[in-house]
């Protein structure tokens, strides 16, 4: 059997020049994968009250049968990352042991975040405290009031924090360690050979990986589809623009054509571009807020929230409710789980592709804390605001929230000054998202269908990047947000599973490590 660290990747490519793309020589894991997506869009746009009423039926069946397995994996995930971390394990690099890090350390959060769930974060940051302040997360719990605000802003840290972050970071750590250190291709096939085998069956790594791609564009369809809505809703409370499915195309369409232009443009170019302007157009956002604002109340909200989050996180990770009726956990932290699963494969791979250096109690620490306390600022400002506008000033931001939750966000700059200016940056920044969550996420895909993640073609990038949009439309179109709930649980229940294999397998792998890797590493002493 050959030794794991002399395999290397069926092709070393030089980064700034990809592989020429040539249509006849793609695989079945690409044919087989693009069919089944073509063919449930064209189900979708085809008999979309059908398809909607089925995407119900899903979302139904697999949220109230399966919700223990998603709050027990999540768990789980999240207690093996620190295990990690706070282990000799932690010192073990992804890369060399003398490897360092590409990217700085806040160019390195700024791609975290914006090809995390930033989109979704702005998408939710005001919908969700203000529905769990109006509708209480528990039967009979408090609406309305200071106790409703304290609960709404706790539990939507919970949603945000490291819980979701913990996915993002298993799938991570599994494929960066086997690319960067045993010099693999990156493919979630691959992080499972020290379970199967270096030679195990290829029927079964070709439908594993075309199972990561059809969850990762499923959930890449979910956050783009939602951010189509909200800015759909956004053009049209801020400046009249007519709100409907015509809208929706076109900006799916605008988006669609400017994430290939950044895809082309190469990873450093584009993604480090839109990424620092991500994290800029957000701290704009976030520091005008607070200035108009409530800024006391809003960093006591954050204070208290943290407390919250922190007293009642192991209590809201495996909350079930058997012995009541009620399908709030389902609605919301079960459809999270499910949702930023699909996501994982994608993430995973860019993560560990931008993560290549930085040992593996870095790497968790830092994807653990930096980008969920960036999400408790954003929903602490934002969600804080509204939420002290209708407990305080008896404005109707909750009424607004669950007539139509992609309005939240547009509803609560109408109560503050300069809407149209908070509008206008808000449009931008939602764009900008969907554009390097699409950017990363048809690299990485693009990479997965012909078995190297190193630089595939642009060609084939530019190909999954209309897959995508023509996918989103169907979707908007078949059901809004039924339909893409429903997708993200239908590609997150398997996968889960195979994230468990993942951990299996990369667990397996680390206790191969020599000691020398897992030792303290003495600097040079100055003289």
């Amino acid at each position: 059997m050959k030794n794991e660290d002399s395999n290397t990747s069926q092709q070393q490519i030089n980064p700034d020049q990809p592989e020429k793309f040539q249509f006849n020589k793609l695989g079945v894991v690409f044919w087989t994968a693009a069919s089944i997506i073509i063919v449930v869009s064209l189900i979708a746009m085809i008999i979309p009250n059908q398809f909607q009423l089925a995407s119900e039926n899903v979302y139904a069946f697999i949220s109230e049968t399966f919700s223990w397995f998603f709050l027990l994996l999540v768990f789980g995930f999240g207690v093996f990352l620190l295990f990690l971390a706070l282990s000799p394990y932690g010192r073990v690099k992804l890369g060399g042991d003398n490897s360092k890090p590409e990217f700085s350390f806040w160019s390195w959060v700024g791609m975290l975040f914006s090809s995390g769930l930033g989109v979704g974060l702005v998408f939710y940051g005001v919908a969700e405290p203000m529905e769990h302040f109006m509708i209480s997360p528990f039967l009979g719990g408090p609406i309305q009031d200071s106790e409703a605000a304290r609960l709404a802003m706790g539990y939507t840290y919970f949603h945000w924090g490291i819980s979701q972050w913990s996915i993002f970071g298993v799938a991570g750590l599994s494929i960066g360690y086997f690319q960067f250190r045993k010099n693999r291709d990156g493919l979630v096939s691959t992080a499972l050979e020290p379970l199967f085998g270096l030679d195990y069956n290829q029927k079964a790594r070709k439908a594993i990986d075309i199972l990561a791609i059809i969850a990762t564009v499923t959930g890449m369809s979910t956050s783009v589809g939602l951010g189509i809505m909200q800015m759909d809703g956004g053009l049209d409370i801020a400046f009249g623009v007519p709100s409907g499915p015509l809208t929706q195309i076109i900006l799916t369409a605008a988006m669609t054509g400017l994430f290939i232009f950044s895809t082309v443009s190469g990873l450093k170019k584009g993604m480090k571009f839109l990424s620092s302007l991500n994290m800029v157009l957000a701290l704009v956002l976030t520091i005008f807020i607070m200035a108009v604002g409530p800024f006391t109340f809003i960093m006591e909200s954050i204070v208290l929230g943290l407390g919250d989050y922190l007293t009642n996180f192991v209590g809201y990770s495996l909350r079930m409710q058997p012995y009541s009726e009620g399908s709030w956990v389902q609605e919301w932290t079960v459809f999270y789980w499910a949702w930023v699963i699909a996501w994982s494969p994608f993430i995973g791979s860019f993560v560990a592709r931008v993560s290549r250096g930085r040992s593996i109690r870095e790497y968790v620490l830092g994807i653990l804390i930096v980008p969920p306390m960036l999400s408790f600022l954003w929903v602490g400002a934002l969600g804080g605001t509204a939420i002290y506008s209708d407990l305080m000033n008896n404005t109707n931001i909750g009424e607004i929230v669950l007539d139509d939750q992609t309005q939240a966000l547009f509803a609560l700059f109408d109560t503050l000054p300069m809407s149209w200016f908070t509008s206008i940056i808000a449009i931008v920044l939602i764009f900008t998202f969907l554009v390097t969550s699409a950017d990363s996420a048809t690299f990485i895909v693009a990479g997965m269908s012909i078995g190297s993640t190193d630089n595939p073609p642009v060609g084939l990038k530019v190909l999954w990047g209309l897959l995508l949009g023509f996918l989103t439309i169907a979707l908007i179109l078949a059901g809004g947000l039924t339909s893409l709930q429903a997708a993200s649980l239908l590609a997150g229940l398997p996968f889960g599973v195979i994230l468990v294999l993942m951990i299996a397998s990369v667990t397996k792998g680390l206790r191969r490590e020599p000691n020398s890797a897992m030792q303290r590493r003495q600097k040079p002493k100055k003289y």
